[in-house]
């Protein structure tokens, strides 16, 4: 009998030692914000993320030609394909803004992060 309540209470051990791990991963996943590009243009324009926080950035290319997502400020460039999606992680960032833009349609395709 002592053997089978240490294996019952071994197991609720690790059970409830598993479901606290996945909460926790959960609790600290990165925060996200999400760009299209549409029409050339950036969508929305300004992007508003935690300061002090690495965040995971998607942007999804709607238009019918790639684009590549530039920032001299953020040290970051991506080309993404016509209607694909691309992941960028950025941060964490000191409070200000960290402008952007498209490097194939520089004119119309600009924008802003914002970290607050």
């Amino acid at each position: 009998m002592t053997r089978t309540f240490t294996s019952r209470t071994a197991v609720k051990a690790a059970l409830g030692a598993a479901a606290f791990a996945v909460a926790q991963l959960a609790s600290a996943a990165d925060p996200e914000a999400l760009l299209v590009i549409k029409n050339h243009r950036f969508e929305p324009t300004e992007v508003k993320v935690p300061a002090g926080k690495r965040v995971k950035l998607t942007v999804h290319n709607q238009d019918p030609t790639p684009e590549e997502f530039e920032s001299h400020k953020l040290n970051r460039e991506k080309v993404i394909p016509a209607g694909a999606k691309a992941v960028i992680f950025i941060g964490p960032l000191q409070p200000g803004k960290y402008e952007f833009f498209g490097e194939y349609n520089e004119a119309t395709a600009r924008g802003a992060v914002v970290a607050e």
